[in-house]
């Protein structure tokens, strides 16, 4: 390892805390939506996988931290992970206490961060010996997965009967490509796909306003006002654990050590889970809404993360909810990764501990010191300048790019109708998660059960 490499992925996650920190605080943007296409580009664009990781973990640090400022200071969810917390966010805000709750929040997703790199270290040194055998039956476990995400997810039956169709339309574009030559045999499109189901729901949703009829019966709203409330200055740089009381404090690590040993699981699920089951006795709402915020932050960021590092540590396949969505990209990125060599391969332990802990301290130290200090600010310029649409229709003109660098323009329609039923089935409400399931565990289930 060079000093120009560490250098490299200095500048990579201060870049990824910048971007992100914008992209955070723009409400409704999807976690997955947002950090797979620009990790995919950066993967293709040949750079070291240190620096790819370096960016992607100092990416998820700042966008987990900054979603939930919204929360605080307008109701209104930054990302998908943010969304348990409005409730919480909105008793805070009545009572005044908007910048309580962004303290809190910050100080809790620091705790989790702190709590997550060494557990998720740990961890995935432990399942390393056991990755020959879990990766050989990786693709039922896929399937297993998908089955399991459906049993828990609200809409059960729903769920377990969108898998073998799901299946065999991904598993039907590919043989449909094979079949014209739009790519070789030897070539599997998987994240042209992945792609499609991450921007599914924007894609559905843009479509359905064509329908004349849908159209007129949408609710008609003017322009919406959001009222930012006043955030007192923080003088140095905060300790997470004063901010934070002590019921708090051991509220965030208790939910954080549960996160990174559930990282298989869905990250908004067991924030929902877990953060319920904490404030369950609490009885003051101002207090209830306080260690929930707190623990809730703290739990998202140590699932996510365990999610990506034990994964992609140990077993070198993407085997959680956030490897197979925003960290696709680390694990199959063709031709540049494959699921038969990706980072699991050419990376050692010591070089991923590295940049976990560079991007981790660089977008930890940056944002938090920054959300602490400068949230209302940043929070009003982005309201204020920076139109959703814009976010969004960045994000899916990079996905079309990407898949016609995948295979043509076939794979552009390919990847739409992708889009259109996920969205589709994301608004029966099917689970993301069984969706990408259902992708990777496609192959198995034609060969297997048809």
């Amino acid at each position: 390892m060079t000093i120009q490499l560490v250098i490299e992925m200095i500048l990579a996650s201060v870049l990824a805390a910048g971007i992100y920190t914008v992209i955070g605080i723009a409400p409704g943007t999807d976690e997955t939506a947002v950090l797979a296409p620009v990790t995919l580009a950066l993967v293709l664009l040949g750079l070291s996988p240190m620096v790819v990781l370096a960016f992607f973990v100092s990416a998820v640090v700042t966008l987990n931290l900054t979603d939930a400022v919204p929360v605080a200071v307008a109701g209104t969810p930054g990302g998908v992970m943010a969304s348990p917390m409005v409730p919480y966010g909105l008793t805070l805000k009545e009572a005044g206490q908007s910048v309580i709750g962004i303290r809190k929040m910050a100080s809790g997703a620091a705790i989790g961060t702190i709590i997550a790199v060494p557990i998720s270290l740990l961890l995935a040194g432990l399942l390393a010996p056991l990755s020959e055998i879990i990766t050989q039956y990786a693709a039922p476990v896929f399937f297993i997965g998908a089955i399991f995400l459906a049993l828990v997810s609200k809409n059960k039956i729903l769920s377990l009967l969108a898998i073998l169709p799901f299946g065999l339309l991904i598993e039907g574009l590919r043989y449909l490509y094979w079949g014209v030559g739009a790519v070789p045999e030897t070539k599997t499109i998987t994240i042209s796909f992945f792609l499609g189901i991450t921007i599914g729901p924007m894609i559905f949703s843009m479509i359905s306003l064509l329908n004349k009829e849908y159209r007129e019966n949408l609710p008609k709203q003017g322009k919406r006002e959001i009222t930012i409330a006043n955030v007192g200055k923080q003088k140095g740089f905060p300790n997470p654990f004063r901010v934070l009381t002590k019921q708090e404090s051991w509220a965030t690590i208790g939910t954080s050590l549960a996160g990174c040993f559930t990282f298989f699981m869905s990250p908004v699920g067991m924030t929902v889970l877990f953060g319920e089951a904490v404030v369950s006795r609490v009885k003051n709402p101002i207090k209830k809404a306080k260690i929930a915020l707190a623990s809730m932050e703290g739990l998202a960021h140590s699932t996510y993360l365990a999610g990506l590092l034990i994964p992609l540590i140990a077993l070198g396949v993407p085997l959680s909810p956030v490897a197979i969505g925003p960290a696709n990209p680390l694990f199959n990125a063709p031709p540049v990764f494959t699921l038969e060599k990706n980072m699991h391969h050419l990376l050692s332990m010591s070089d991923f501990a590295i940049a976990t802990i560079i991007g981790s301290l660089v977008g930890l130290g940056l944002t938090y010191y920054v959300i602490m200090k400068y949230s209302q600010q940043i929070c009003r310029f982005v309201f204020k300048y920076i139109p959703h649409e814009a976010i969004l229709g960045l994000f899916i003109a990079l996905v079309m790019m990407l898949s016609y660098m995948d295979g043509g323009f076939i794979n552009m329609m390919g990847v739409l109708l992708v889009a259109i039923v996920s969205g589709a089935l994301s608004r029966l409400g099917i689970n993301f998660g069984v969706l990408f399931m259902t992708l990777y565990a496609a192959p198995w289930i034609v060969t297997t059960l048809f």
